[in-house]
């Protein structure tokens, strides 16, 4: 019966960080913030359903591959979201217009002549 519980609070709480992750990809307003959203609710999230599920079945195989798989969510999805946001960084995506800081204008103007000259740009130029 308390099993169950924990169970059903870990699968409640891990749904609504999801939820939130998937709501924070579609709201926010430039990539940063959308993958910024994604990593940390999507990762906490995930990490509790899949705890939910090490509890449920309460198995050591199911054990050890829940924890393997938490490690590596949170090893991997920080790195992948950092890289992937310094990549179109450099690329030239425009941030939102409210960011008040930019730390890697000065990098961003020195790797110019390195990185491909290709700007991307969401706004149309002609609207």
């Amino acid at each position: 019966m308390i099993s169950e519980i924990i169970i059903a609070i870990l699968l409640l709480s891990g749904s609504f960080f999801v939820l939130v992750a998937a709501v924070g990809v579609l709201r926010l307003p430039d990539l940063m913030m959308k993958m910024h959203a994604s990593t940390k609710a999507g990762t906490l999230g995930a990490g509790l359903i899949l705890v939910s599920v090490g509890v449920a079945f309460d198995e050591i195989s199911v054990l050890t591959r829940v924890i393997a798989t938490i490690i590596f969510l949170l090893l991997t999805a920080p790195v992948a979201a950092h890289l992937i946001g310094r990549a179109a960084y450099y690329v030239g995506l425009d941030l939102w217009e409210g960011t008040i800081t930019d730390e890697l204008k000065n990098n961003r103007e020195d790797s110019a002549a390195t990185a491909p000259s290709a700007k991307v740009n969401r706004k149309d130029s002609d609207s």
